[in-house]
């Protein structure tokens, strides 16, 4: 699963702690002793080199593995362990980075599961996503053909390593193909570089001086939330690249990329990676509709929860993302929000909230945009804007603004100025946490992010 540190071909760095070649593959192999014999193996994946030697050790001794988010609440972190009911619950300040031993000869069942990762709990208590280890490597092995990722890659980020874009992208990705990990406390160039990852919000926070450091690098990736427009234009200019969007959840890994070799284009996140297939379930005439998918990268299914599970997938096993897309051969993948709370059905008409904070976010004053409907007698749902500005507008320019680049019906019928707008630990907005769209026009919301 992990080739190239089977075979003594890795270098990792993360601060100030570095192994690499046959004294990763050692450590590694003294961690697996560990593990060996155990069948789960939750390890409370702090963004340090321990981290690494222990979730690697534990997939080389064939366990499945459980991130744990070192940020989670005391509730959260308990539900997490007994609802899995790991073998043993590994703290990586314990892991010792000097131990030496042989990678273990382990059989593994072809579809052993690898990871068990918890979702974000949105819609509920979370839940554990069982992924297993053919698909971990279909959607390492697809990214490395749609971005040319080789052993003479250096892959530089400052993701978190308990979710998908930090750890299996960002630290199975090297052990697998070879290249070079340096994993930094805060995002920003780092010498030799060749790839970064990132979420919008750290290409948006970089400044000119850094940003203009990474030209030398050949991709620039951005994934786990949605891209506004200037943060792509921006770094086209300064960094002299086109932003690299990619798609994927939890439950399916990575799905969609856009290509190393094709055109780019803001908000596009690509076409469907090797062995994966996606179709647009539902869609009305300007074709949007839900994202489906199936193929190689898919989840085994949610830990203890059949019903979830057979609820996600459609009667003729597409699994239903609850994203609202536009699809085209050509350009590939659009994504236009989620189905719960972006597809907003205003006066007869379907509109997603992501068409429409692409457009607030043309505006050249517009820095940060979230869209909602709410309730309205008439409409059935009025469309509310939250916008964070660089600069003084008026709520009546973007309004007409919007409705000069869209349909009429699509304006906001109300824009609230905002200092900022509420987000996860991976740059994803939580509308669930903004104001009542009823408070005095252009106030602030209150803080109810805790």
């Amino acid at each position: 699963m992990l080739t190239a540190l089977d075979a003594g071909a890795t270098d990792v760095r993360i601060g100030d702690d570095r192994l690499a070649g046959t004294e990763l593959q050692h450590a590694v192999g003294a961690f697996a002793e560990q593990a060996t014999g155990h069948g789960r193996i939750a390890v409370m994946a702090r963004p340090c080199l321990q981290t690494v030697v222990a979730v690697a050790g534990a997939l080389a001794a064939g366990c499945a593995v459980i991130p744990l988010n070192p940020s989670a609440g005391e509730r959260e972190r308990e539900h997490v362990l007994t609802d899995s009911a790991p073998d043993l619950l590994i703290d990586t300040a314990d892991v010792n980075l000097d131990a030496r031993a042989d990678l273990p000869r382990v059989d593994v069942a072809p579809d052993a599961t690898a990871l068990i990762v918890y979702t974000s709990g949105t819609t509920g208590a979370p839940k554990g996503v069982v992924l297993s280890r053919p698909a971990v490597m279909a959607c390492l092995d697809g990214l490395a053909t749609v971005w040319d990722w080789t052993d003479a890659d250096v892959l530089a980020h400052a993701l978190p390593l308990f979710h998908v874009h930090g750890l299996v992208l960002g630290t199975l990705g090297p052990l697998r193909h070879g290249s070079r990990l340096v994993r930094s406390e805060r995002f920003g160039p780092v010498d030799g570089a060749t790839m970064y990852f990132a979420v919008p919000t750290m290409w948006s926070r970089l400044d000119d001086d850094r940003l203009a450091q990474m030209r030398s690098a050949r991709l620039l990736v951005s994934g786990s939330a949605a891209l506004p427009a200037p943060a792509f234009e921006r770094v086209r200019r300064v960094a002299g690249h086109d932003l690299v969007e990619r798609y994927g959840l939890t439950e399916s890994l990575i799905v969609t990329a856009a290509s190393s070799n094709g055109e780019r284009l803001p908000g596009q996140v690509g076409r469907p990676l090797p062995g994966v297939e996606l179709r647009i379930g539902g869609a009305d005439e300007s074709g949007l509709g839900e994202v489906e998918l199936r193929g190689d990268t898919m989840f085994a299914g949610y830990l203890n929860r059949p019903d979830a599970t057979a609820a996600s997938y459609t009667q003729d096993g597409w699994f239903r993302t609850g994203d609202l897309g536009r699809y085209d051969r050509e350009s590939g993948l659009r994504l236009l929000g989620r189905l719960a709370t972006d597809l907003i059905k205003t006066g007869g008409f379907k509109v997603g909230a992501g068409e429409v904070e692409d457009a607030l976010l043309a505006h050249p004053a517009v820095t940060e945009a979230a869209v909602i409907g709410v309730p309205d007698d008439d409409l059935g749902e009025r469309i509310v804007a939250y916008v964070v500005t660089a600069e003084p507008v008026g709520e009546a320019a973007l309004t007409d603004h919007v409705a000069s680049l869209l349909a009429p019906h699509k304006r906001p019928r109300r824009v609230l100025f905002v200092d900022e707008l509420p987000r996860n630990d991976m740059g994803k907005v939580q509308k669930r946490n903004l104001s009542d769209p009823g408070a005095p026009r252009g106030s602030p919301r209150p803080d109810k992010s805790g």
